[in-house]
């Protein structure tokens, strides 16, 4: 298995050795210690200052699809009606999740190069009158992000349910949970937190507790245990201590590093990456830069070269970046510079490898 120097895919992004040590250790059995729900607590309420949420939080054991097959399903019956914001492949994709459980599903969709439009977002929801309002904070595919806190209105006028994907943004852009009234927040341990993919996270609000309770789904990935099932010792599942104290380390270096540093280095990282890549004649996705997220970085393969090709060359330098999805597939390539590759240092390495590599066809 090749490994890369150069690491600058949009996730699972690589884990810094202070949060890899913490898996190192042999831990207890988490279904009866004390000290793993103590770590659990912990976890929870450091998330909470991440997310600017009061709101209760949720940690299941998980890749981050987890927490967004879980809360739908928990929240939405057959019938229900939810009303799908979609401006890149997951936003879109939410409502294909919401029509497979049995939704009457309404889209509001925009190009994959825009963010969202509130207004037509509005007009829909006073008309369609959804259960459920879904969207996605950051359109990785896309490398776009979208505004949040008009949604959030919107939903409280229409009394609808906000769930909003940030599994691309939170830890690493101001999510504000609480300011954009966010019902069920969906976060994934693999991006911005600079896990491996093991945790899926939701911040839960009292109006999304009562239609958890209302629903009654059980599975998996049900929410309704994590309610009270932490706070009673009483789990559905052993869960997966080492993830737990691999996530303590992270939100330890996130806090004391300080979440206003934390956005301030991923704006200055963004910005960095998107003015080398001009410099170096590679058109940005979208164009309009007010649009991109500074998490992650979407362009165009660069003129003359298949995506595959392009790819094969940034590896031989031992530099991995992320291909596409979709209608992007082939097109659009993405430079992830969220959580730990948010590194000035290393995103200078990875625009050095991209002018070597043009180099070789100028």
């Amino acid at each position: 298995m090749q490994s890369y120097s150069i690491p600058l895919v949009p996730g699972p992004v690589s884990v810094p050795e202070a949060v890899r040590a913490a898996y190192a250790i042999d831990y207890g059995s988490a279904d009866l210690e004390e000290e793993f729900f103590e770590l659990y607590e912990r976890c929870a309420r450091k998330l909470q200052t991440v997310l600017g949420a009061s709101a209760q939080v949720t940690i299941q054991t998980g890749e981050g699809m987890l927490a967004l097959w879980g809360a739908l399903k928990s929240v939405v019956r057959p019938g229900d009606r939810v009303l799908a914001v979609g401006t890149g492949l997951f936003g879109y994709g939410i409502g294909d999740m919401a029509r497979q459980i049995g939704a009457e599903v309404e889209v509001v969709g925009f190009a994959f190069d825009r963010i969202l439009d509130p207004q037509p977002v509005r007009e829909a929801a006073r008309r369609f009158r959804p259960k459920v309002v879904t969207a996605v904070h950051c359109e990785t595919p896309s490398g776009t992000l979208n505004p949040l806190e008009e949604l959030g209105q919107i939903c409280q006028e229409v009394d609808a349910l906000f769930y909003v994907d940030f599994v691309a943004s939170g830890g690493g852009v101001p999510v504000e949970v609480d300011r954009c009234s966010i019902d069920l927040g969906l976060l994934g341990s693999q991006k911005a937190l600079s896990l491996p993919p093991d945790l899926a996270m939701v911040t839960v609000s009292e109006r999304a507790w009562q239609a958890v309770a209302e629903v009654n789904y059980a599975g998996y990935d049900a929410l309704a245990p994590w309610r009270d099932g932490p706070a009673q010792r009483y789990l559905p599942y052993t869960h997966n201590w080492s993830a737990l104290a691999g996530l303590e380390a992270s939100l330890d270096l996130l806090l004391a590093e300080g979440m206003e540093a934390v956005y301030a280095r991923h704006a200055a990282v963004a910005e960095r990456c998107r003015r080398g890549l001009e410099a170096l004649g590679i058109r940005l996705f979208p164009a309009e830069e007010a649009y991109n997220s500074p998490t992650v970085t979407a362009a165009y393969v660069p003129e003359g070269w298949s995506w595959p090709e392009f790819d094969r060359a940034l590896r031989s330098y031992g530099m991995a970046v992320g291909g596409n999805y979709g209608e992007l597939a082939g097109k659009v390539f993405r430079i992830g510079h969220m959580g730990s590759q948010a590194n000035l240092a290393l995103v200078e390495r990875g625009l050095e490898v991209i002018r070597r590599v043009l180099a070789q066809k100028g």
